[in-house]
């Protein structure tokens, strides 16, 4: 019944997703079928999903807040300069990129130290694993869709 359930509400959601809305709405929409994704493919108990989105939800608006610093600074540096930007802008872009890049494995590492404590090492491989799939999903689904509109 639980597995029904989630098949149905991921159904629900990914209907709801194809339809054109504006970016938050569209943000919440893939939110939720993420969420629903990872539920189904954890196969999270009642307890250990209360313990379990908190600590996520932190962890992926840390990292999103890390990813969109980076990005908005790249394109601010491109949108003032265009593509000739100086070396030493491009230096510091870089050294911009490595510091996110650790500041997302620490964020990653205390994810871990936190959410082993709520679910088993073999549910953190799964939810890797279901993370990349849900991506690689989400991103050809994206590219079907793309493809009919032209």
């Amino acid at each position: 019944m639980k597995k029904l359930y989630t098949i149905l509400v991921f159904i629900f959601c990914v209907t709801i997703a194809t339809a054109q809305t504006k970016h938050k709405e569209s943000r919440d929409k893939i939110k939720a079928l993420k969420v629903a994704y990872i539920t189904e493919q954890l196969n999270l108990t009642t307890q250990e999903a209360e313990k379990f989105w908190p600590v996520y939800n932190e962890y992926d608006k840390n990292n999103h807040d890390l990813r969109s610093k980076l990005r908005h600074e790249i394109k601010k540096t491109r949108k003032n300069k265009g593509d000739s930007i100086t070396e030493k802008e491009a230096e510091a872009l870089v050294k911009l990129k490595l510091s996110t890049d650790k500041q997302i494995y620490e964020s990653h590492k205390k994810f871990i130290a936190k959410i082993k404590k709520v679910i088993s090492f073999k549910k953190i491989i799964q939810l890797q694993v279901a993370e990349m799939e849900f991506g690689r999903k989400l991103m050809k689904r994206y590219k079907r869709r793309k493809m009919e509109k032209k």
